[in-house]
């Protein structure tokens, strides 16, 4: 008697390609996601296609979290060298002739506009994992010199260009790869405690440390009124404080519960500066309050929670290293983002993650997500 075999449906083939996949994050991911668009559309009504292109954008950055979800973590590891020589190079290139804007040069034109120190995002912690997996078993306080080393440089570059926003954001990965890796508490504390002394004269000495006429030389003049603006808004209502003084109003407006979505008056009435973009929080506090906002932390709250546990359940030295920076990327990004709009913080231009307008974060956001989901996938691989 003749056998036959049913073909299987092109849905039924296809789901090995989710296998693996890590369905809290995801459900995580998919929250913050629709209040990302639902806040575009109130706060983009009259910017065109921001929504569309917003959406358009979360789309291309699940492609690519998809893609990069099929490649095991080791074969991640190839590309290390080569994207950290890549991107350093690029930023190099961009030193020398890059596109200047607003005073900054952060842009080079390959035919099209791109900004090379996105890739150092995801490139540096890359590089630093592959470091460390390489020294696994033999490391020395050398390895940690040499891991110092090739982060100061990109940083130091993203820095010139100047774009202290996104040199943080590198600086946090790179950093928290470090620490992950090893690094002694006895290293860690000392520049902290300075820091929080710093920060405490800096307070105290403030009237006559932004005095008119005053500059700090190891800080250029923006960088100086962004700190100065920090500390007293109210000492140029209408020009540098005029972003935090007005972000400040409108999550203190929204209240508890808000006013109610698409009824912002101090979003739509254009009084929130960037509302789309960087200061696209406080459009989202002054519509839906502290509840609100409260909902939405939590949300990132348990996105880099879940990025932990799955860099702690990681079976190699790499795979935990890498998904570890992922988590500490997502935490700055909304940590820093959620502070300057909220005036504790400078005004450095960082995006709200999956919440902001933009197409080159949104695909960083999608090689990390991929990242964690690709490590979360072989981890259920060595497990079975």
């Amino acid at each position: 008697m003749a056998v036959v075999f049913e073909k299987p449906s092109a849905l039924r083939r296809m789901m090995p390609l989710f296998d693996g996949f890590d369905g809290p994050l995801a459900f995580g991911v998919f929250l913050l996601a629709c209040a990302g668009m639902l806040t575009m559309y109130s706060s983009g009504f009259d910017s065109g296609t921001r929504f569309a292109d917003h959406g358009r954008n979360m789309l291309i950055a699940g492609f690519i979290m998809f893609v990069v979800a099929q490649v095991p973590p080791q074969r991640l590891a190839v590309f290390a060298v080569p994207l950290y020589v890549l991107g350093v190079s690029l930023l190099i290139a961009v030193a020398v002739f890059g596109v200047t804007k607003k005073g900054a040069r952060r842009w080079l034109n390959v035919g099209v506009i791109i900004q090379p120190s996105e890739i150092l995002k995801i490139a540096m912690p890359l590089m630093l994992a592959w470091w460390f997996q390489k020294r696994e078993g033999k490391l020395n306080p050398l390895d940690f010199v040499v891991a110092g080393l090739l982060l100061a440089i990109p940083v130091g570059l993203i820095m010139k260009q100047p774009d202290l926003g996104t040199s943080l954001l590198v600086l946090a990965a790179g950093l928290s790869v470090i620490f992950f890796a090893g690094l002694s508490w006895k290293l860690v504390v000392p520049p902290v405690l300075l820091a929080v002394v710093g920060i405490g004269l800096l307070v105290f000495f403030e009237p006559a440390l932004c005095a008119d006429g005053v500059r700090w030389s190891i800080l250029r003049d923006y960088q100086q009124q962004r700190i100065c603006t920090l500390l007293d808004p109210t000492r140029d209502p209408l020009g540098k404080g005029f972003h935090i003084i007005q972000g400040m109003i409108a999550i203190g407006s929204g209240g508890f519960w808000g006013k109610g979505f698409m009824q912002g008056t101090q979003t739509h009435l254009e009084f929130i500066p960037e509302r789309t973009t960087d200061f696209i929080f406080a459009a989202f506090s002054e519509e839906f309050g502290l509840f609100g906002n409260l909902l939405l932390i939590g949300c990132f709250i348990f996105l880099v929670i879940r990025a932990l546990t799955i860099a702690l359940e990681a079976p190699t030295v790499f795979s935990r290293l890498l998904a570890g920076a992922v988590a500490m990327i997502f935490f700055s990004y909304a940590f820093v983002n959620m502070g300057m709009v909220s005036g504790i913080l400078p005004v450095v231009g960082v995006p709200l993650p999956f919440i902001s307008y933009g197409g080159t974060a949104m695909v960083t956001l999608g090689l990390g997500l991929g990242i964690l989901m690709s490590i979360a996938k072989s981890k259920r691989l060595v497990q079975s």
